[in-house]
């Protein structure tokens, strides 16, 4: 079988059919704790490429995973079936307030594109400079300037997809399919979604109000409902203005607590480090210091510099103006998940699981407190880092690693506490291997059977990143590249 579906993708597909050892090898495994062999690799040239493979693979009844730049921390773009890579679908054409990109671009160089026309598309993960466009709608992204801007979600206009049956279909434009979406989700039960500010978890439906937002249901999918080809981005003028504050506090409740009167004078940013990450930063902090925030505005430079000092209940240690001094202090707080895996053993490192669950910010304070529970009943430490004006904590568990049985049962814990306080499973980071069975828990029922009728919608033959979103079983513990579990 395999033979004749790799033939007749060789004879339809213009760019590359792949399938030895190395290649299935290099594919099983992105930035996660995961690792999935694949069967056949294709490397898409073009779109015919998209819609081909799309087609071959539902004849043969074969799945296919979508591929960005393999920055993923959960196992989104892993399956046993054919991988897409769609790094060759790299166009972009930039408009007035817009930028019309293929999925392959990087976030490095959109950036780069953007700086020299003196725009900038705003959500902007920590690792910008290696994901690329079409990874980053596929999980909804976000960033430090989510607070302000938003999410992804939040700044595309238009998207064009191959949905299961091999389908080019451009939401919001075809009314028709527009209308279908918006039949599915009447029966939304919106009072179980959670009130945060950013969500990557299941299908955000909420999202949804009119025609014009039925693009959105693709946002977030990890690939399930289509593979998108193209995509129109909202690009907004840079700020003229910005200015960075480093905040030390003594106690990370302080900070948490300060975290809610700071965003009450709307910061463009307002970023969270605990004491590991700290040390690793070449600054003299005070002893005392248990964790910093990273507070930045770029407009009402002065009005916003008197409010801050007025309630900040911290010790401000850098007051930053200069690009380059900001852009520095920043490579700091981006490189956060480095410094957590330079400071942690590697016998010691717990996959990532639980690293990005998000609160309402009035609850920032109890989610440090479920934290502390899960590290004293579990006898596990953690380092902690993210966008706290979001109350998005990343963490990094720290453990015996041959102990990697108990690693469900914290997650069920954290996450139930989680739900419990209105929060999401995950912020930005997507449900993957690693949570997509908990995706119903957060959603309940009636919605779950709603995301079930909209995967059927688009892929009928459950051809794409089948697992993930949907899931039929625990995923969370299986895969785990060189592990064992007891």
């Amino acid at each position: 079988m395999k033979k004749t579906i790799l033939k007749a993708l060789q004879s339809s597909i213009k760019g590359q059919v792949q399938d030895g050892k190395e290649f299935r090898r290099f594919y099983s495994v992105d930035a996660s704790s995961y690792q999935i062999i694949p069967k056949i690799i294709v490397i898409a040239k073009n779109e015919n490429d998209v819609v081909n493979t799309v087609k071959i693979a539902k004849k043969f009844k074969i799945s296919v995973t979508v591929r960005g730049a393999g920055t993923g921390l959960v196992g989104s773009a892993l399956n046993d079936g054919i991988i897409l890579d769609l790094k060759n679908l790299d166009s972009h054409s930039v408009l007035k307030n817009h930028i019309k990109v293929g999925p392959g671009v990087i976030k490095g160089k959109l950036d780069i594109i953007l700086n020299q026309k003196k725009m900038f598309f705003p959500p902007n993960p920590s690792i910008g400079s290696f994901c690329s466009v079409g990874g980053m709608l596929g999980n909804n992204s976000s960033g430090s300037r989510s607070l302000k801007y938003g999410s992804v979600i939040d700044n595309v206009s238009e998207i064009k997809f191959v949905n299961g049956n091999g389908k080019t279909i451009t939401l919001p434009k075809n009314k028709k399919i527009s209308n279908q979406i918006l039949n599915q989700i009447k029966r939304t039960e919106l009072k179980k979604f959670p009130k945060v500010s950013k969500n990557s978890s299941g299908y955000r439906l909420d999202k949804i109000k009119t025609i014009n937002d039925t693009h959105k249901i693709i946002i977030g999918s990890e690939g399930t409902l289509g593979i998108i080809i193209s995509a129109t981005l909202k690009i907004k003028p840079l700020p003229k203005k910005r200015i960075l504050f480093i905040i030390e506090y003594d106690s990370v409740n302080n900070a948490a607590e300060n975290c809610i009167e700071i965003n009450k004078t709307n910061p463009s940013a307002i970023e969270f480090v605990d004491k590991p990450t700290l040390n690793q930063i070449n600054f003299k902090f005070n002893k005392k210091t248990k964790c910093l925030l990273f507070v930045e505005y770029d407009e009402n430079i002065k009005n916003n510099e008197r409010k801050l000092k007025t309630i900040n209940t911290g010790k401000i240690v850098q007051t930053l103006l200069k690009k380059s001094e900001i852009q520095k202090w920043w490579k700091y707080r981006d490189s956060s998940l480095y410094y957590s895996l330079k400071t942690i053993k590697k016998e010691n490192r717990i996959p990532h699981v639980i690293e990005d669950a998000a609160v309402p910010l009035e609850k920032l304070p109890r989610l440090f407190s479920i934290l502390n529970k899960i590290n004293k009943k579990y006898h596990t430490k953690s380092i902690a880092y993210g966008h706290a004006g979001n109350g998005n904590i990343h963490v990094r568990l720290i453990s015996d690693r041959k102990k990697i049985g108990m690693i469900k049962k914290i997650a069920k814990e954290y996450f139930h506490e989680i739900l419990k306080n209105g929060g999401t499973i995950t912020a930005e980071h997507g449900d993957g291997l690693a949570r997509s069975e908990f995706v119903r828990e957060q959603y309940g029922d009636a919605n779950y059977k709603i995301f079930k009728d909209l995967k059927r919608f688009f892929d009928p033959d459950n051809l794409l990143n089948p697992g993930k979103k949907i899931s039929k079983k625990s995923t969370i513990v299986n895969n785990l590249e060189n592990y064992t579990t007891n």
